[in-house]
């Protein structure tokens, strides 16, 4: 099968109803404008996924918050945006994408307000819990309906560039909010969300139709098995130091996860609607292209995670120092991914893959080395640009084995269940990396975070480096 460079045909999606005014007014609208009105929510959507990175400090400082609620103020986001994104899309196809997506960004702005008016960890923790649900209403849908608002003929670079814009907001997440920590407060961060929402529900009820999909019932007991499962799984992890590893609850919560991690599989292998089918699994090249993207999100958004706060604990660097001084990392997918996509013509998925996964285990192995106290940060320059090259060759390959062999009726919730599978990795990662930090003795304090940072690392290294192992498997495209 060869495989092309340009995003693939979203399914055929059904107009819903509406007056021979909209439709003429619909016809009006430039393409420019749809893809903005599409794209803006989305880049608050990913920003938010590293935004609080380069203020975690300063958060923590603030509301007092322990290393474990640090790590939720991220999972927990992290967490209800995976778990939903698949169940969003359902909802999208049966009530409107338009309304459903709307809805999304409606819920994200009021539970951004609600973060920025935590007074406590736990207040932070829910809002941002409900964050990611939000969050879950508005990736997959915004896709779907810059698809169907373009004509075909330009479909291709208007996919390209919401693919741009959602890289641009992983890679200004650290600046962002650094920037704005910096200049006025961690609040900030999340008040930014609100004019923004107020300028994007406008835009979206002007520039995007509503649409529909094929209706099917929600597998709502597959969502809950997943979720639960899931948040199971990663709280025994992110409480397994202070608890004890072979306490009753870090044990009970461990095998409470695999339990319904089975109870799930063996439900979605009998229900007639899955949340997530299982028969896309039987597709090689996707089986391994989330394998793949599970290894590489863990290994990968966990570094980050540490790695953003030892450049202010120990390196001594503001908030937004430290987040410019990621962008070798973070912004170089920007300029290598597009050539990565023209280069998929010819090379093929595999040697594109493998070259990427290889550069960013050999990257978090450098990292590894150099994290001693008073190391300087040019010294940490070259290892942050392999990692963001490596990351740059592992998405558009990726994103292109994910859909290889897939009917086009599938693309959409194959495209979904593979970010739903990376969310799940970054949660998982910030989670093990930060209990293997704090099972080396690590401090959130200068003198006692590089010694404990280095085997975090090596463990990142590991898991990305089973994931450049299964991508030699790929078959060759």
């Amino acid at each position: 099968m060869t495989i092309v460079a340009d995003p693939p045909e979203l399914p055929a999606v059904v107009a819903a109803p509406v007056t021979a005014s909209e439709q003429r007014h619909s016809r009006t609208v430039p393409i420019w404008l749809a893809m903005i009105a599409a794209s803006l929510p989305m880049f608050m959507a990913t920003l938010d996924n590293l935004v609080m990175t380069s203020a975690l400090p300063v958060i923590r400082a603030d509301l007092n918050a322990s290393v474990g609620q640090l790590q939720w103020f991220v999972n927990a986001y992290t967490l209800a945006f995976a778990t939903l994104m698949l169940t969003a899309a359902t909802l999208g196809d049966r009530l409107g994408r338009r309304r459903v997506f709307i809805g999304g960004i409606t819920l994200f702005t009021l539970a951004s307000a609600a973060s920025a008016l935590s007074t406590t960890p736990g207040m932070l923790i829910a809002a941002r819990a409900i964050q990611g649900v939000g969050a879950a209403g508005i990736m997959p849908l915004s896709l779907a309906l810059l698809a169907g608002a373009v004509p075909a003929s330009k479909r291709a670079l208007a996919i390209g560039v919401w693919g741009g814009v959602s890289g641009l907001g992983v890679a200004l997440g650290p600046v962002v909010g650094g920037a704005v920590v910096d200049g006025v407060s961690w609040q900030a961060i999340f008040w930014l969300n609100v004019p923004v929402a107020l300028a994007a529900i406008p835009l979206v009820l002007f520039a995007l139709r509503e649409s529909v999909g094929q209706p099917k019932p929600l597998d709502v007991i597959g969502t809950l098995l997943a979720g639960a499962a899931i948040f199971s799984a990663v709280w025994g992890i992110v409480h397994g130091n202070d608890d004890g590893w072979t306490s009753l609850s870090v044990l009970g919560s461990l095998a409470a996860g695999a339990v319904l991690l089975a109870v799930f599989v063996a439900r979605e292998l009998r229900v007639e609607f899955p949340v997530l089918p299982l028969r896309l699994f039987r597709s090689r090249s996707f089986s391994i292209a989330n394998i793949v993207g599970f290894g590489f999100s863990l290994g990968m958004f966990g570094a980050v995670f540490l790695l953003s706060q030892f450049m202010q604990i120990e390196m001594g660097y503001t908030p937004l120092e430290a987040g410019i001084r990621t962008l070798p990392w973070t912004a170089a997918p920007m300029i290598v991914a597009p050539i990565a996509g023209m280069l998929l013509p010819r090379l093929g998925v595999r040697p594109l893959l493998l070259a990427g996964l290889v550069l960013q285990t050999l990257s978090l192995g450098w990292m590894a080395l150099i994290v001693v106290p008073g190391v300087h940060y040019l010294d940490t320059v070259p290892a942050f640009v392999m990692a963001g090259v490596g990351m740059g060759l592992t998405f558009a390959p990726s994103a292109t084995a994910v859909l290889a062999d897939m009917a086009d009726v599938d693309h959409a919730t194959a495209s979904s269940a593979n970010s739903t599978i990376r969310e799940i990795g970054i949660a998982v990662g910030i989670a093990l990396l930060t209990a293997v930090f704090l099972g080396f003795d690590g401090t959130l304090a200068p003198g006692g975070y590089a010694d404990a940072l280095r085997p975090a690392l090596l463990v990142g290294m590991g898991a990305v480096g089973i994931a450049a192992i299964a991508a030699a498997r790929m078959p060759k495209k």
